[in-house]
């Protein structure tokens, strides 16, 4: 099962906090960020612009700011709960390539 519809899920529900949250828009606003996501069997990257996830889609961006690397069902973990983000990276069931601040600053606004 593909990871791509819970993922366009997440960038669907960062957009509405985004419309909806002014004083997080204004947090988000300055930064630029570019991002993949590698699930072993699937790869995903988007951009982050102007407050707003462009560019989803199934491909790897050659020198992206953020690689996450997870499995699906790390990655569903991580999204429905399950799976606390800290103890995924401490336990390795998830490892970042860049600074894992940019991701931290994030997460908050899912």
């Amino acid at each position: 099962m593909s990871m791509e519809a819970s993922i366009q899920e997440l960038i669907d529900r960062f957009h509405g906090k985004m419309e909806r949250d002014e004083q997080a828009r204004a947090d988000v606003m300055p930064l630029r960020k570019t991002f993949n996501i590698d699930l072993g069997t699937e790869h995903y990257s988007m951009r982050l612009e102007d407050a707003r996830i462009e560019g989803f889609g199934p491909q790897m961006l050659d020198e992206a700011d953020v690689t996450l690397y997870t499995t699906p069902e790390s990655l569903q973990g991580l999204i429905d709960g399950t799976l606390r983000p800290m103890k995924a990276y401490v336990t390795k069931r998830i490892t970042i390539k860049g600074k894992i601040q940019d991701l931290l600053f994030l997460k908050k606004f899912f």
